[in-house]
């Protein structure tokens, strides 16, 4: 077990990359005003299978194959540029939707719902870069087994970043009435959410690997 300073200066720093808006924030908000509370909270579910997912790779070190063989980190980075790009475009294209609104826009079944906030969480290899560069800052082998140091820790993350993000879901169902009342706010939120997701995939497309 890590000791409790590592155990909270590792909390307070994935607390503060959750607070920080990425694609896990936009989808989540997104499903959440746009379907619905319940929505938001199985997408999350899948964001938080991806978690695990990345948590376990890189507790039994199999991260460290995707950082050190450049193809693979850039299908990951590219691939989740093009997912960005392509909610984007659904955003701002003409006669599209915001994903964002509530009216009239398609309802996804419980498992797609699922497995894309699966996908925005796996094709987000900032993700992979935070277990691999972050975890090792706080293990000391001093402190007993690696393994289960890592698994701690990771954890930590997880139940911290779900538990933020469930709230996040929860808050933004309660926007959907204001924005289907308002014709004009979903405009703007269209054109505003369409820049702010292709900047990200801007922003991840040009990332240099670390």
């Amino acid at each position: 077990m890590p000791d409790i300073t590592s155990l909270l200066a590792f909390a307070l720093i994935a607390l503060g990359m959750v607070l920080t808006p990425g694609p896990n924030m936009v989808y989540l908000v997104s499903r959440s005003i746009c379907q619905g509370r319940a929505a938001g909270l199985i997408s999350l579910g899948g964001v938080a299978l991806g978690f695990v997912f990345y948590m376990l790779c890189a507790a039994f070190g199999i991260t460290a194959i995707v950082m050190a063989v450049p193809y693979a980190y850039d299908a990951l980075r590219f691939g989740g540029a093009l997912y960005l790009l392509y909610l984007a475009w659904q955003a701002v294209k003409p006669g599209g939707r915001s994903p964002f609104q509530v009216r009239d826009l398609p309802e996804d079944s419980p498992r797609k719902l699922f497995l894309m906030g699966f996908l925005t969480n796996l094709l987000n290899p900032k993700i992979a870069v935070m277990y691999l560069s972050l975890l090792p800052q706080f293990i000391s082998p001093e402190q007993g087994s690696v393994l289960v140091q890592s698994l701690t820790l990771g954890f930590t993350q997880i139940v911290i970043s779900v538990s933020v993000n469930a709230m996040i879901a929860l808050a933004a169902g309660t926007i959907a009435g204001f924005l289907a009342s308002r014709p004009t706010w979903l405009v703007v939120q269209r054109w505003l959410m369409g820049t702010v997701l292709a900047g990200l995939a801007v922003r991840m497309a040009m990332e240099a690997r670390r």
